[in-house]
């Protein structure tokens, strides 16, 4: 069993809020546009983290997070990239990537827009954690936190952080 923090789009700022709600997690899972590798320094000595480049990383990031992570958690074939779209509207990367790897869970983030969703044609959940950071057009910080065990996903958390403005919860 393992419990995953999911989070995207922190574009350099990472609210210190994440470690609370974070600290009982194993893993922490990034689904890019990290923005400075000063974050991922802060998570990596944290937890130990999975993360993948967005398309507004820089060298320094996408030498130590690829575009795509495909691994086994527990019994789950998961699948992250940044840029992957969601069922019915997958990007043409995404989708031709789907097809090849056939991923039991599909990560992505970019959109800034939680979404949780069950994609039947593909047979799998999608998830995308919405922003963390407080760039961008959303109005809440937006972080999500799962358990994986076996080949089950479950215990779902949703965690919304007051307005980007405030920094204390």
């Amino acid at each position: 069993m393992k419990t995953i923090g999911l989070l995207s789009d922190t574009h350099g700022f990472l609210d210190p809020r994440v470690f609370h709600h974070f600290q009982t997690c194993d893993e922490i899972w990034h689904a890019g546009d990290i923005g400075s590798i000063a974050v991922v320094d802060q998570l990596t000595a944290f937890k130990p983290l999975r993360a993948v480049h967005g398309n507004i990383d820089g060298y320094d990031i996408r030498q130590v997070c690829p575009m795509f992570l495909r691994f086994r958690c527990e019994a789950v074939n998961v699948l992250i990239t940044h840029i992957g779209g969601y069922p019915g509207h997958y990007s043409a990367e995404g989708k031709a990537l789907l097809t090849i790897e056939k991923p039991d869970l599909f990560v992505c983030g970019h959109s800034h827009i939680l979404k949780v969703q069950y994609d039947e044609q593909f047979k799998m959940l999608t998830m995308n954690p919405g922003a963390a950071g407080q760039y961008g057009f959303h109005k809440v910080q937006t972080l999500l936190r799962f358990v994986i065990e076996g080949e089950k996903i479950r215990d779902l958390e949703v965690i919304e952080l007051t307005s980007k403005t405030h920094v204390n919860e």
